[in-house]
């Protein structure tokens, strides 16, 4: 393997890595190797090298009798690895219009953009029949525009999980979007679920969850 395939290889072991930790928020040496199919010790120098490149931090908890365990989790530099799409422009532009236009203006700008999610969402669920067919359909829809989603089910309780926001700035700037969001997700899965956001990145949580359950 020459130096360029070798830097190449590195570079795609940690995007990986740093995936993994991104979306189980910490890991383990031992649940990492599970994931990477290599021996423990092969995963703990992974994450060593990580720790002296800034992109992840460790520290232990204490499980009472015995050692510590040594967890893993992105430090500031590591989530900048996702980064939040065309961040800075974006919130220029909303701070534009709400200073020339007003803030009905930009009401009306997050309105027509969440009617234009909403009817795109709409078509794609047309053909889902169940709540667990449309919850794998919204998953495989935020996780194409970046939001890295996932959902699953925890006894009668259904979680639509986001473990990215690639709108994070323009979300904090201007909480309509977050609104939206919410209101969308209760209109595509019906009027007999109760849909509530329980997790919020921009409120500082590590991701966004929405919990699922049925209206009695």
């Amino acid at each position: 393997m020459d130096n360029k395939t070798s830097i190449l290889k590195q570079k795609e072991i940690r995007q990986q890595i740093l995936h993994f930790i991104k979306t189980e928020h910490e890991v383990t040496a031992g649940l990492l190797s599970e994931k990477l199919g290599v021996t423990k010790e092969g995963a703990r120098l992974h994450l060593v090298k990580l720790v002296k490149l800034g992109y992840i931090e460790k520290s232990a908890i204490s499980q009472g009798v015995g050692r510590p365990k040594t967890i893993y989790n992105l430090t500031e530099k590591g989530e900048q690895e996702f980064p939040d799409a065309h961040a800075q422009i974006t919130v220029e532009l909303l701070n534009s219009v709400k200073r020339l236009l007003g803030d009905n203006a930009l009401e009306l700008l997050i309105s027509d953009k969440e009617k234009e999610t909403f009817n795109r969402y709409q078509k794609h669920l047309a053909t889902c029949d169940t709540l667990e067919s449309k919850l794998e359909m919204l998953a495989k829809l935020r996780t194409q525009e970046g939001y890295m989603a996932q959902w699953e089910k925890q006894e009668d309780e259904f979680y639509l999980i986001e473990n990215h926001c690639p709108i994070c700035a323009a979300a904090t700037t201007c909480q309509g979007f977050c609104r939206a969001e919410l209101k969308n997700f209760k209109q595509l899965i019906g009027n007999s679920y109760q849909v509530e956001r329980i997790k919020h990145i921009v409120s500082g949580g590590q991701r966004c969850v929405y919990r699922i359950t049925e209206k009695v």
